[in-house]
This record gives C-alpha cells, structure tokens and sequence, in this order.
C-alpha cells in the first residue's frame, strides 16, 4: 500500500515537472527573438530543472519497466532515465534502512584477459565508522606465483566488512575472519581444521561452535 503511493505520488511529480520543462523549452529557449540576457535566465531555470529531474530519479524504483525511446535505447517508464545508466548521485534516507545500488554478480562465462577486463563492480563505503566493501569480477587469467604458466582465478562476488582491525569477507564458497595481520617479513599463519589440532592446543583459540542435535554447523562465536 505504501509502495503504491509512493510510485503514484511520484509518477505526479514528474508529470508535473516534465510540463515546466516543456514550457520554458516552447515558449522561451525555442525562440529565436529572445534578448540573450533573459535567454540565458531561462535556460539556467531548465538547469535547475534537470536537476530536480535527477532528484526525482533517485527515488524511482523503475516499477513500469522500460519502453524504447526514438534513439532507440530503453528508457524508464516513470522517470526517463537510461537502463543500466551510471548514478552519479545517491539518494538515502536519514534514518532507517538503507539501499545502494543493486545486488552485482558475475555476468559472463568466459575467463577475461586481466582482472581489470574482469571487473564487474568494486565499491566501498565507510559507514559510521565501519568499512564495507563490495567487489565482484568474471573468470580471469592471472599470474599469482610470478612464474611462467597462467592460472584461471574463478569468479567472485565478495563482500568485506572491517572494524576495529578485524576484516570479515564473505564469498561464494567461504569465509574469511581474520583477527590479526601477520607482520611484515614474517612467517605465513598455519591453517588447521579443527578436529586435526590436539586437545591442548584448542585451549589457545577462543572459539565457540554453534550446532544442532546432528551436529551441523551453524555458526560460531569469537571471544576477544
């Protein structure tokens, strides 16, 4: 229901703006006898204009669909922006929650040339102290060990959260916590599954696993 009114409310605002705009373009820029002082007011209004057009646009979730325009590209049924266009603004709410762009995933099939080719998006942003960041890519050829032969780097969508010096990344088959950084020149961190390390050497890892009556896994818990 609020959804509803929301498209209605804005699908008025932009009849109502796409009119002004019609009207300072027929009765003012399209004349030819216009000294240019007041020629140039007007064309500062339509400025102005666009750039409520932009406002608007922030807020439509394109709920139409897209229809061809006379360049023969899809445009917005609402608010006449170009599908797949770049935003160069974004529109949040001061409180509550939030959305950014849309949910990106790899989009090809084929193994790119570089990871630069591959890149299908790669975002961040600091929120409230909090550093998110959002990279997805298409199969790549890369050079990992510096030798002679290339290897196929899978595609990926993975998101990185980092506070307080702890880095969280999510991808498509794992995930990686890393409390602590190794320091520089030093020997790589071993990794180990649980049930390979000795009772004693489990006291050293403040881990608590959370699971059911089948004991499957379903989480756990870092104690700092």
């Amino acid at each position: 229901m609020i959804r509803g009114k929301e498209k209605e409310n804005l699908k008025r605002e932009f009849k109502r703006l796409f009119k002004s705009m019609d009207f300072i373009c027929d009765n003012y820029l399209n004349k030819k006898d216009l000294p240019e002082k007041e020629l140039g007011r007007f064309t500062d209004i339509y400025q102005q204009l666009g750039l409520v057009w932009e406002f608007l646009s922030l807020q439509c979730k394109h709920w139409d669909g897209y229809k061809k325009s006379r360049g023969k590209k899809e445009v917005c049924r609402i608010c006449g922006t170009l599908k797949g266009a770049a935003e160069k603004h974004i529109l949040l709410p001061s409180k509550g929650n939030k959305k950014i762009g849309r949910k990106a995933k790899p989009n090809s099939g084929k193994t790119c040339k570089n990871k630069q080719k591959a890149m299908v998006l790669k975002d961040s942003i600091s929120f409230h102290g909090a550093n998110l960041e959002v990279e997805v890519n298409n199969s790549y050829k890369s050079n990992l060990i510096k030798a002679d032969f290339e290897v196929n780097i899978a595609a990926e969508r993975e998101v990185t959260l980092k506070e307080k010096g702890i880095e969280c990344s999510i991808g498509e088959h794992r995930i990686d916590i890393d409390i602590k950084k190794p320091e520089k020149g030093a020997k790589p961190p071993y990794g180990n599954f649980a049930f390979e390390l000795k009772k004693k050497d489990l006291k050293h890892f403040p881990v608590i696993f959370h699971f059911d009556d089948d004991f499957r896994f379903f989480g756990l818990t870092i104690l700092q």
